[in-house]
């Protein structure tokens, strides 16, 4: 047959039939193995995904199916989260550990399966036990279906921009360091760039390299997976357009500086559009209180092709660490598209109305160094870890494993951005908060000044939530809600509720399961600042959760 015939009703086939050709089920393998790293100038041994640092990119197109097998080969029990898939109906491959699954142990394995429907963009996976996310992480970049355009103009390249954080030591021992003394844990030596933090004091090892073409538009896939820092990115001389949060689109803006917090994913367009040359990239902390960061910058280069050996770096300013109007002014860009195409189905009727108060307190400690040691928790509830997974416990029925009776306001009120109730101590338990099929939630996340006020990036598993409204100070239940955005507000996985004040989200609680919610500042997660949603089960299996695979780590 003709080659030409061929590619015509190859063409027809794709327009006729176009679930059959687009529908795909990618299969990937990762070995959780230990390899030897060299940063800093130093080398140590870190948990990674096949090897490498960051993990391997997983692709998928809209609608498809994803399975990945885990192998784990280390000495240590590992889970992986696959950060804003919104795993419907199939909690048990979130990942959480204790929440969703029991944990990987030593020489054992677990098949991942999920969908990625109605999603497309750029997400996090990484691991969800301890501290190891530090190394194990990657990203996942879901494409729009074949034939469907981005909502923006077509880049001639794509890069995966992966941020985090490098520590000397092992990162578990810098956690087991709060657990043992009770105080906090020693900030990062240093930042990364796609797993390099470039040249440092004593150490001029070289980092990223990003090489360009002059003209040509680059969409940059930036992956937030510092543990514990939010920070600013930029790059000398050169504008970002941002189209795309946590797998959301939204309408583009410019601006020369990005903010992601942990755990945030950001897509931006960017033109190299200057002269040949090697442009600097780098990235710096915000922290607008008084709390330990780490101030090491990470430097990479932005080189076009063209540039001639011995050329000079073009230097940028990144803002201060306390430059707070740089991150709201970012934040408040963000506004969803809103289109036919692309609707905001933003909640208009709740039937949950919680106010959720996030913050650190203090515990008796009697191994500590002060006799306390620092917490953190919702509506003064430190989450305690069960034993075995709440999904598991909820399918099954087991009881003793958590109650349903997480406040959903706080016990006793009080002056949250002021100076705090006299009691700081805070109560334990593993508390859930129950939701019926299909209902509708409104969270207003207020941060309070106990201790110290901190900005808090919260992520949600199992939903996507709109954010119609941020503020400082104390919310105020009968003025705030007049400046509610019900019209395009941002809709995300992660949100970050600012320095002493807060943020309102909703969402529909139309996936069954139990959906962890945290901070994802890993110190504050370990302190306690987490909780849970459980939503029940529909009517009928299509509103219900699946059984359990068979492979199902055991505790």
């Amino acid at each position: 047959m003709a080659s030409w015939v061929q590619s015509v009703l190859v063409v027809l086939a794709m327009v006729l039939f176009p679930t059959t050709i687009e529908s795909k089920v990618w299969h990937y393998k990762f070995n959780v193995v230990m390899k030897n790293m060299t940063r800093l100038c130093e080398s140590k041994p870190i948990v990674t995904i096949n090897g490498k640092f960051p993990g391997p990119t997983l692709y998928a197109r809209e609608d498809d199916r994803v399975i990945v097998r885990v192998v784990n080969k280390v000495p240590h029990n590992i889970t992986i989260h696959w950060h804003g898939v919104r795993q419907l109906r199939t909690g048990w491959s979130d990942g959480p550990a204790y929440i969703t699954q029991c944990p990987i142990q030593t020489n054992q394995s677990y098949l991942y399966k999920f969908n990625v429907t109605g999603q497309r963009g750029t997400l996090l996976w990484h691991a969800h036990i301890t501290w190891l996310r530090a190394t194990v992480h990657g990203a996942i970049v879901i494409l729009p279906k074949h034939g469907v355009p981005y909502p923006f103009p077509k880049p001639d390249h794509e890069k995966i921009i992966v941020l985090g954080e490098w520590w000397k030591s092992d990162a578990d021992d810098v956690m087991n360091q709060w657990v043992q003394t009770g105080m906090p844990p020693n900030v990062s030596d240093a930042h990364t760039i796609n797993g390099y933090p470039g040249p440092t004091p004593g150490c001029s090892s070289s980092g990223f390299t990003l090489h360009v073409e002059a003209g040509k538009t680059y969409l940059l896939r930036i992956i937030n997976a510092a543990l514990n820092e939010d920070v600013f990115f930029k790059i000398a001389k050169h504008e970002f357009t941002v189209v795309e949060v946590d797998a959301c689109y939204v309408k583009p803006f410019k601006t020369d500086t990005i903010y992601t917090a942990p755990g945030q994913t950001t897509n931006v367009l960017l033109t190299a559009d200057q002269k040949s040359g090697k442009y600097l990239m780098a990235i710096s902390p915000f922290m607008d209180t008084i709390v330990a960061v780490d101030n090491q910058t990470a430097i990479a280069t932005l080189r076009y092709k063209t540039t001639k050996p011995y050329t000079p770096l073009t230097l940028t300013t990144l803002p201060a660490t306390n430059a707070t109007p740089a991150t709201n002014s970012f934040i408040e860009s963000l506004r969803s598209l809103n289109s036919p195409k692309y609707p905001a189905l933003v909640p208009l009727k709740i039937d949950h109305s919680l106010f959720f108060v996030v913050g650190v307190g203090v515990d008796p400690c009697s191994t500590c160094v002060n006799g306390s040691r620092v917490v953190a928790g919702i509506n003064n509830v430190t989450f305690v870890m069960p034993d075995t997974a709440l999904l598991q416990a909820h399918y099954f029925n087991t009881s003793g494993v958590f109650t349903d009776d997480f406040p959903g306001n706080p016990v006793t009120p009080y002056n949250y951005t002021g100076s705090g109730p006299t009691n700081i101590q805070t109560t334990n338990g593993t508390k859930v908060y129950r939701l019926a099929y299909n209902s509708t939630v409104q969270v207003v996340i207020q941060g309070n000044g106990i201790i110290a006020p901190e900005s808090h990036p919260i992520h949600l598993h199992g939903f996507n939530f709109f954010v119609v409204a941020k503020g400082l100070g104390n919310y105020d239940p009968v003025n705030d809600p007049k400046k509610f955005n019900l019209v395009d507000p941002v809709e995300r996985n992660t949100l970050t509720v600012p320095t002493a004040g807060w943020i309102v989200i909703r969402f529909k609680a139309d996936n069954p399961g139990v959906w962890f919610l945290h901070c994802h500042l890993e110190v504050h997660t370990t302190w306690g600042l987490k909780m849970a949603f459980l939503v029940d089960n529909g009517n009928g299996p299509n509103e219900s959760i699946i059984p359990p695979p068979k492979d199902l780590p055991t505790c």
